[in-house]
């Protein structure tokens, strides 16, 4: 039996913005029903840091990045709509191993 998969996220917000709260709240519920133990989330604020958001190429907020695993995909937005982000993350299969 393999390990699980741990899934590693990078979310890009501005400062305390509500789109940004409203995506990291629906991360984390995301994640701790569809991928407990099996997640990690940085948070990146982009007035705290813009020379790495610049260097990452962020230009809006907030943005969700997949880096691992591979292939590494964006999703901007609130992350409101779970079965779209599931979905556009590539992550159906690896959700659904957690029901």
């Amino acid at each position: 039996m393999s390990p699980p998969v741990t899934v590693q996220f990078r979310l890009y917000v501005a400062g305390d913005a509500p789109h940004g709260v409203e995506a990291l709240a629906n991360l984390t519920a995301l994640c701790r029903e569809c991928l407990p133990d099996r997640h990690a989330i940085e948070v990146v604020d982009v007035f705290k840091e813009p020379k790495r958001a610049l260097a990452d190429g962020v230009f809006l907020t907030p943005l969700l990045v997949k880096q691992s695993p591979s292939p590494a995909l964006q999703i901007v937005g609130t992350l409101s709509q779970r079965a779209v982000v599931l979905r556009v993350l590539g992550l159906e299969a690896v959700a659904g191993a957690a029901s």
